[in-house]
């Protein structure tokens, strides 16, 4: 499928989504916005993509919603907004859905900040460059978090880091990043794109079947209680046991001392 404003493509299970909109710094239109709902979709259907890296074209990971397309919804067509709030997977790509339990990776390059930082919290993990600067920015235009900002960003950092990113809306560079856990790696300036593809590719070279059931574990278990989590988590090993020629294969391995070999990727 052709994108106008995004690039998608798949190469040894490892699925690249590029934002790109380089002259806009990858402000998320309109049209991107439909066309990253489609994207993401296609990776969490495709058997032969293990895991997603997204990224943004130029010096620029994304600078947040266009607010130049945004200017340009008339009045009457808040109706239409307001039936999108919920029938649509997120106003900046698919920010309100938790179905994709493969793992993504965040190749964070120059400035995420408003919606391009809740798409950085979309992934698990967030490799930046040395330049990489994430905030709140929309706290200048007088702009509300819509795309999980509020709800991802404390999960990650922390409440009251994140309560203070939101409310100043101040840059916070790549070092800062990483000391308060928004960034897992930071990387030289231009290898940042080289980096997450060669932890994707070490990573889709895992067995996936339990990556994918933990993750979805974890997912699920958010804002739950400590005995309901515990107990998610017990009944997810089921699906440990009904692959049980993947679980043998496992414990006959270790017990070999040798590398197990997994039949259709330990799915």
């Amino acid at each position: 499928m052709n994108y106008e404003t995004i690039q998608y493509s798949v190469d040894d299970r490892v699925a690249l989504l590029t934002y790109n909109r380089p002259v806009q710094r990858n402000a998320i239109s309109r049209l991107m916005n439909s066309e990253l709902q489609q994207a993401w979709q296609r990776f969490r259907d495709d058997d032969s993509a293990f895991v997603l890296v997204i990224t943004g074209a130029g010096d620029t990971f994304c600078a947040g919603w266009d607010l130049a397309d945004a200017a340009e919804w008339s009045r009457e067509e808040w109706d239409t907004y307001r039936k999108n709030l919920h029938n649509l997977a997120g106003v900046c790509g698919y920010t309100r859905k938790t179905d994709v339990f493969k793992p993504v990776i965040a190749a964070v390059n120059g400035y995420a900040v408003a919606a391009g930082l809740e798409t950085a919290l979309l992934a698990d993990i967030r490799i930046v460059s040395e330049t990489a600067i994430f905030g709140a920015f929309e706290r200048r235009w007088n702009i509300v978090a819509g795309d999980g900002l509020t709800v991802r960003l404390p999960l990650i950092v922390g409440f009251g880091r994140a309560m203070e990113m939101i409310i100043t809306g101040r840059p916070v560079d790549a070092q800062e990043a990483l000391r308060i856990g928004l960034a897992n790696e930071v990387v030289a300036q231009g290898q940042v794109l080289a980096r997450a593809i060669e932890l994707a590719r070490e990573i889709a070279k895992l067995p996936q079947g339990a990556i994918r059931t933990d993750k979805e574990t974890m997912m699920r278990n958010v804002g739950r209680t400590l005995e309901e989590q515990l107990r998610n988590e017990a009944e997810a090993t089921l699906s440990m046991w009904l692959r049980k020629d993947s679980h043998a294969i496992g414990a006959k391995a270790f017990k070999g001392r040798r590398r197990p070999e997994w039949p259709n990727h330990g799915l």
